[in-house]
C-alpha cells in the first residue's frame, strides 16, 4: 500500500527529521518528497511513502504521525493513495 504524508506549520529545525525518523521506525520507504516554505515561515510537505514492508498498520503509523505533529505544533495527516488520489482528480 502506498499513503501521502502531508505536513503543514510554522517552519522550524528538524520538521523533515522527525517525520522521516517516524517513517523510517514503521519501516516504510520515502518514494518521493517535495516541500517548500512560503513567506520564510510557513512549512509545507508532501511525502509519497510505500507501506508493503512496513512493520506497523496505517492506523499505528498514522498515531505515530498524530504524535510527530503535537510534538513540532504542526498538522500532519496520513491518506492512502487512492484516497488522495479520488478527493484531487479532475
Amino acid at each position: 500500500m502506498r499513503v501521502i504524508v502531508t505536513v503543514l506549520g510554522k517552519d522550524k529545525p528538524g520538521i523533515i527529521a522527525k517525520v522521516s525518523g517516524a517513517l523510517a521506525a514503521a519501516n516504510a520507504n520515502i518514494l518521493d518528497l517535495t516541500q517548500t516554505v512560503l513567506q520564510k515561515e510557513v512549512f509545507c510537505m508532501t511525502m509519497l511513502v510505500d507501506m508493503e514492508k512496513a512493520t506497523a498498520s496505517f492506523e499505528a503509523l498514522k498515531q505515530a504521525l498524530d504524535t510527530c505533529g503535537q510534538e513540532l505544533g504542526m498538522d500532519i495527516k496520513l491518506q492512502r493513495e487512492e484516497i488522495f488520489d479520488t478527493m484531487y482528480r479532475v
